[in-house]
């Protein structure tokens, strides 16, 4: 199984995501450190008065404007910088951490999922010579070679081996479901 398919795993492109938000946020304050300019027009509305005569009575006024900001305390966007470079760091190591995480469990799942299947094999080959001996002991009570405890003994055997093939198949389909998770 290939570990390059849990790096698009869903809680891993989360945190790309996140990552993504703090490098927009560093350019924002980038924007904001920057000298700012700005042009514009004032227009004012004047009514004509009647109790004298001015010159140009009555007549709008129109004033353009001219503004320059010139941010002189950088330390609030110097510090703002510090902040996104570590919340940066901190996802990463966060990322990697979680990455290590489910590697460990694919690892861990698909060993365990051999494993189950070495046992489903196993318990398939032990009923197989459980359910010879069986006959071997019914001929061996049917002689009266044998007591029944010997026959009911071998099948408490069978039994066994029966359950332990149903608990492998279900370890097994648990890591399978497990495996499939990691692997969307």
């Amino acid at each position: 199984f290939s570990i390059d398919s849990l790096k698009v795993h869903p809680e891993l492109t989360k945190s790309d995501k996140i990552f993504e938000s703090i490098e927009k946020s560093e350019l924002l304050n980038k924007k904001e450190k920057a000298p700012k300019i700005g042009f514009g027009l004032d227009y004012i509305a004047v009514s004509e008065r009647t109790d004298m005569d001015p010159i140009d009575n009555g007549k709008d006024i129109i004033m353009p404007m001219v503004s320059l900001s010139i941010p002189i305390f950088n330390k609030k966007y110097k510090s703002k910088t510090k902040q996104n470079s570590i919340k940066q760091q901190e996802i990463e190591a966060q990322k990697q951490n979680r990455l290590n995480t489910l590697e460990t469990i694919l690892d861990k799942a698909v060993k365990k999922r051999v494993s189950s299947k070495i046992s489903h094999t196993t318990q398939v080959k032990n009923l197989k010579q459980a359910k010879s001996a069986e006959v071997i002991l019914m001929k061996n009570y049917e002689t009266g070679k044998l007591n029944f405890n010997d026959v009911l003994d071998i099948q408490e055997l069978q039994l066994k081996f029966q359950t332990n093939q149903i608990n492998a198949v279900k370890k097994y389909f648990k890591q399978s479901a497990i495996i499939n998770y990691l692997k969307q």
